[in-house]
């Protein structure tokens, strides 16, 4: 199984503002799995760390082969996700690998 790994921390807002981004960003990304076939594994956390170097929100998911991890990253929803993404995030980080 491939593992692909999501890490992002969101762009520095109002503690209001951003606890609604974090929990909309977080609530379309759990919806995504309805959407997408190939998806075999989905996990979305928050991060509950005060610590400078912790991430927002990080996503963990599983797909069978290369192939089905690229047309995830090329289905339409994840696209639309993508540029919500681009809007709120300052920073990702992104890890692939094999298990």
């Amino acid at each position: 199984m491939l593992k692909h790994i999501v890490m992002m921390k969101l762009k520095t807002e109002e503690l209001p503002e951003m606890l609604i981004r974090l929990k909309k960003l977080e609530d379309r990304l759990g919806d995504l799995k309805n959407h997408i076939s190939v998806i075999q594994e989905w996990e979305v956390g928050t991060n509950f760390s005060n610590r400078p170097t912790a991430m927002d929100i990080v996503l963990i998911s599983g797909f069978a082969n290369d192939e089905a991890l690229e047309k995830y990253l090329m289905h339409p929803k994840h696209v639309e996700l993508v540029t919500y993404i681009k809007e709120v995030v300052e920073e990702s980080r992104v890890v692939d690998y094999w298990v």
